[in-house]
């Protein structure tokens, strides 16, 4: 029996969803991150250029691509990439890396994502409260996360797996109740939330005093400043470029298949055009308005100009769960104010998993014509089991090693492998032409230019770049401390077999569909 593909119920549904997969923890805790570490104004140009000669035009392909294969019945990037490129048997298995992708994110994120909920917990019944330098917080996330013996109430990481379990519970409950009746829902709650909590607290970031009356110059104005006073000499250095262009890809989700698998929802006549552009915006709104206005103007207050640079080269999570909660530690209401913190990343979080649950889901779905709960309840099983090693091995750099290949690599090799296949082999008229089905407006046609040959030269040179500074070092584990090594290795053996586990399923699908055909 034939199952009746699934549909997003609103055009406002299906931007809050796919604005819902970009805004992540990345929008908070990562761009601040990038945007400090090299120094005042030096990140912001770079930052704009990439999202206008990479960023947008990626999204408006994945929106192309993905309504084009949801048109064949396909949800997942092997399926609309072989409706791309119909006559070659083999491009579906490059497919597979919009599936793995997604899958490799999902097996860390969840934890992350759930120390949000733990946080947001923690802040409001006290627990942060009593807590005034920087040491302690640190004490407490390591005892959390089980890095340490003993720290306040924590042993090992029994309450982390709890809250683990909550958010793991939390997902898959909304990934089982469909597109419509469950992530569109979710997102159309839990966007405008998070934004009126962000802009709660970007207000009151912006009308602080400033604390220390022997620098009366470290303000919110002076903080904003330090975003948006661009210096330009720092135009010269390709690692700003780099650290731009990457940033870019990490907000908007691209490369990853999740806009492919959302995209593919919507009808034929439906304006892809400005919808994705209007997706885009709002997480740009969320990252760079929002976040740009609470997160650095708040360490600069508070720590200066001067210290800004070491607190963003001490990493995203020391930002998230360490300076933060100090600052609002100092501030009347605190408590409440690191909830708002909290949760915000938290409802970031999900509205951003759940998207990449659904392209493993949509393949079984379309593919295996396995039922929707069926399909989510053989991905919940898989993805509870993988998602162990980051729990359990955080102290061995399994979760930074997953993070580098699913948040770094696989996404610009995914997303280059996109724009190669609409561009040049589906062609760019058609795919121009396939853009403006439905739309409303008629794009600049310099995108067109972009969308062919910029783009593209772009992204070969980011991974040009990579294979020529880091990829031996990566592939050796030459920065891996020896105690880590057997563990690093033994989760590249576990993604090597569900790569292979993932091709083996591409071609029994395929196979099983063509016999359906005689």
């Amino acid at each position: 029996m034939t199952q009746k593909r699934q549909r997003w119920g609103t055009r406002t549904g299906v931007i809050l969803a796919v604005a819902g997969s970009a805004v992540g923890l990345g929008n908070f805790l990562r761009f601040p991150v990038q945007a400090a570490k090299y120094g005042e104004g030096a990140f912001i140009i770079p930052y704009l250029v990439a999202l206008v000669l990479v960023g947008i035009p990626l999204v408006w392909v994945e929106w192309t691509a993905g309504r084009f294969g949801g048109g064949f019945g396909h949800s997942s990037a092997p399926g609309i990439f072989q409706s791309l490129w119909q006559k070659n048997r083999f491009i579906k298995y490059f497919g597979i890396l919009g599936i793995f992708g997604p899958f490799l994110i999902y097996m860390y994120y969840i934890y992350i994502e759930s120390w949000c909920l733990a946080y947001a917990y923690y802040s409001l019944t006290g627990q942060l409260a009593g807590i005034a330098s920087s040491g302690g917080f640190i004490d407490f996330l390591s005892g959390y996360q089980g890095l340490t013996g003993e720290v306040g109430t924590f042993a090992g990481t029994s309450q982390g797996f709890i809250f683990f379990l909550i958010t793991f519970s939390l997902n898959i409950s909304v990934t089982y109740f469909g597109i419509k009746g469950g992530i569109e829902k979710l997102c159309n709650i839990a966007l405008p939330i998070l934004f009126f909590f962000g802009i709660v607290l970007a207000i009151r970031v912006i009308t602080l005093f400033a604390p220390d009356p022997l620098h009366p110059d470290w303000n919110s104005i002076n903080g904003l400043g330090f975003l948006w006073n661009a210096d330009l000499s720092a135009l010269k250095s390709p690692k700003v470029w780099m650290a731009a262009a990457g940033q870019v890809f990490f907000t908007l989700s691209v490369g990853m298949g999740v806009i492919l698998t959302y995209s593919s929802y919507v009808r034929k006549k439906d304006d892809i055009a400005l919808s994705g552009l209007a997706a885009g915006t709002t997480n740009q709104f969320a990252e760079v308005v929002v976040a740009g206005s609470l997160v650095i103007p708040a360490a600069f207050i508070f720590f200066g100009p001067g210290e800004i640079v070491n607190i963003a080269n001490s990493g995203a999570f020391n930002l998230g769960f360490v300076t933060m909660p100090q600052i609002f530690n100092q501030i009347a209401i605190g408590p409440l104010f690191g909830f708002l913190w909290f949760f915000m990343l938290f409802l970031a979080g999900i509205t951003s998993s759940i998207s990449i649950a659904q392209p493993s889901v949509a393949f079984l779905e379309d593919e295996f014509k396995i039922s929707r709960q069926n399909s989510v309840k053989i991905f919940g099983a898989a993805a509870f089991i993988l998602c162990q090693p980051a729990i359990w091995f955080v102290h061995r750099g399994v979760l930074d090693d997953l993070d580098f290949w699913g948040a770094n690599f696989v996404i610009v090799l995914g997303a280059t492998l996109e724009i190669i296949l609409l561009a040049w082999i589906f062609g760019i008229d058609k795919a121009w032409n396939e853009l403006h089905q439905g739309s409303r407006v008629r794009l600049p046609r310099i995108f067109k230019f972009i969308i062919k040959y910029v783009t593209p030269a772009c992204l070969l040179t980011l991974l040009g770049w990579w294979f020529y500074c880091d990829w031996w070092k990566v592939i050796t584990m030459a920065d891996v401390p020896p105690e880590n090594v057997p563990y690093i290795l033994g989760i590249r053996l576990v993604l090597l077999l569900i790569l292979i586990v993932l091709t083996i399923l591409v071609f029994m699908a395929w196979r099983k569909r063509n016999a359906g055909k005689l």
